[in-house]
This record gives structure tokens, sequence and C-alpha cells, in this order.
């Protein structure tokens, strides 16, 4: 017996070789704005899991954004690591920064937790501007080198896309694994009602440290491929408002949606560089645009979509029900008629 393949899967697969040719008739800056997308998009995965599975209100994901970006470019640029290397260190220290940031999400939620995560954000701010002995300061650090991976030179802006396309295939792979697994249906049990999943033997304590920490990791991995991709960083992109971004993108996308991130991502980085054709009014379009898609759909542009499929399927019932209704009388009519 065959097991069909999942729909999700299935798009993910579909979309790799689709992703793959489609950009490469771009010029530098379209390449660079499509890889950017891709980085976001493994950022505001991590924050998804975080905020859309598990319930957790986070405002740090800018912050292990820059944990991962200055993590890498200090191994690269001062220690003379290799990317891959630098990859896995950052991720790592990502996700142990964030079982330590987990520690209060046990004792406060929803807006509180948000103010914890914000002095966090702040914090590791302060910490990128004035250690100028590690980060440079506002000075920032430059020449990230971009790898060579088997003897391929990943410099050029195509294929260091394509290494950011197959980097985030990977990893979005690896978050489907992981929300189909007993972890991602633990989280979803303790967003819908902790007290019932603990009933039920969940370990409130450790999954919610489990899905602060996954998610970091996710954020420093962005970080980690946002520093070669823009070959020079400084305090300023890591600061509160990239986590209010983040957090644009997980909820216009469509906050619990498996591929809300990707298309929050294309909301919030290329949208507006889209935009940029109108000239100065590009940031009012799109403040314009984003007021609307919050009153219209609070529950992202995927939201949308769902309503939609209710919609019809409410259509459809009620068809069904105004047919069935004739033939129903006409079933009652003639029994009526023999018992009378």
């Amino acid at each position: 017996m065959t097991r069909k393949l999942n729909p999700t899967l299935l798009i993910v697969l579909l979309a790799f070789p689709i992703l793959w040719f489609a950009p490469a008739g771009l010029k530098s800056y379209g390449l660079y704005v499509v890889a950017l997308w891709l980085v976001m998009s493994i950022a505001a995965m991590g924050l998804n899991l975080t905020l859309g599975y598990a319930g957790l209100t986070s405002l740090a994901q800018g912050a292990f954004l820059g944990i991962g970006a200055y993590a890498t470019a200090i191994l690269t640029v001062k220690a003379g690591w290799s990317l891959p290397a630098s990859f896995l260190v950052s991720t790592g220290l990502s996700f142990a920064v964030g079982i330590v940031l987990g520690f209060p999400a046990l004792r406060v939620k929803h807006h509180y937790l948000a103010f914890v995560t914000l002095a966090f954000s702040v914090v590791v701010f302060l910490v990128a501007r004035n250690e100028e002995w590690l980060t440079g300061g506002v000075f920032g650090l430059a020449n990230i080198p971009r790898p060579v991976l088997f003897g391929i030179d990943l410099g050029g802006g195509l294929a260091f896309y394509r290494f950011v396309l197959c980097v985030t295939l990977v990893l979005t792979l690896v978050m489907w694994w992981l929300l189909h697994s007993p972890w991602g249906r633990a989280f979803l049990a303790i967003r819908e009602n902790a007290l019932r999943a603990a009933s039920l033997g969940i370990d409130i304590r450790a999954y919610t440290l489990l899905a602060f920490a996954i998610g970091s990791a996710f954020g420093g991995a962005a970080g980690s491929l946002y520093a070669p991709l823009v070959e020079f960083i400084d305090p300023a992109p890591f600061a509160l408002s990239a986590s209010f971004v983040l957090l644009l993108t997980v909820v216009a996308g469509g906050a619990g949606s498996f591929f809300g991130p990707f298309v929050g991502a294309f909301f919030s980085y290329m949208l507006p560089e889209l935009l940029r054709a109108t000239g100065g009014w590009y940031l009012i379009i799109y403040a314009a645009v984003v007021l609307v898609l919050v009153m219209v759909s609070p529950t992202g542009l995927l939201g949308l979509i769902d309503r939609w499929r209710d919609h019809r399927s409410q259509r459809r019932a009620a068809t069904i029900r105004a047919a069935a209704r004739p033939t129903l009388g006409a079933q009652q009519g003639p029994q009526q008629g023999s018992a009378s």
C-alpha cells in the first residue's frame, strides 16, 4: 500500500526548482532582495513556531537575528572560521540563549512576556553598539566573506542566493518534520489550553523552553546567513524595530500557518521594494496596505484563503440542504396521506 505525499511537503519540493531557476535573470540588487526574503523567512519560521504554534509572544527575534549575524561575522572575520562551522556555532549559541530567555516564559504570559523579550532586545542592541572591542560598535564589521564549498565559489550573487535557497529548504523540511512530530502536537496543545495539556501528561515547562529555544535557533540561523549576504553588519538592522517587523511578518502571513512566514516575509521585505516605483509615496502606500490588511483579515493573508474556503463550504452545505427539503417533503406527504 503506497502512502500519498503530504500536500504541504509536495508544495515545498515543487517550489524548490522554480525558485532555483526563476531569479537567474535578475541583477545583483534583485538577487539580494530575493535572498533577503529567504533569510527573513527563516527567522519568521522560528517566530511562527514560538508565537503561532506555542502561543508565546516574543519581541526578541530581531535580537537573535543579530546574535547569529555577529557570531558568524566575528568567527569568520576575526577567527578565520568557515561559514558552515560558524553557522552551526551561531545556531547553537542562539539555541542556548533561547533556553535562558525561555525561563521567564514559565512565569509570565502574554504582554508581560512581550515586555521581558523587549528588554532583552534592547540589551542585545546596546551590547552590539557599545562593545567596540567585540562588535566594532557603530563602525560595524566589514569584509565578511562568502564561502567556497566543494570547490564552488559562492561569492557571486546568484551562487550565494542558491546556497541560501538550499539552506532554506533544509530548515523548512526540519520545521515540517518538527510540526508533524509529537513535539509539534504538544506545542499546539499548550497554545490551546495549557491546563488540559498538563492533564494529558505534557511537561509544560520543558516544551515552553523548547519552543523558545528552537524558535531562537532559527533566528540565529537566519542571522548567520544575513551576515555574508550583506558582507557588512552594524547594530542598526538589529534594533528593536527589527523584532517588530518580524512580528508583523508572522501576523501578516498568518500566525500558525506553515507557509505564513514566506508570505509574510514577501509582504514585509519584498513588497516595499516593489512599491519604490511609486517614488516618495511608497511608505504611505505600504502603511495603508498594512492597515487595510489588519482590518480586513486579522488572521493574515493566508487567513483570507481560509475564510474563502469556509464561505464556499457553507454555501455548498446550504445548497445541499435546500435541495434536500423538497425530497423530504415529498416523502412525508404520501406517508401522511396513507395514515389518514
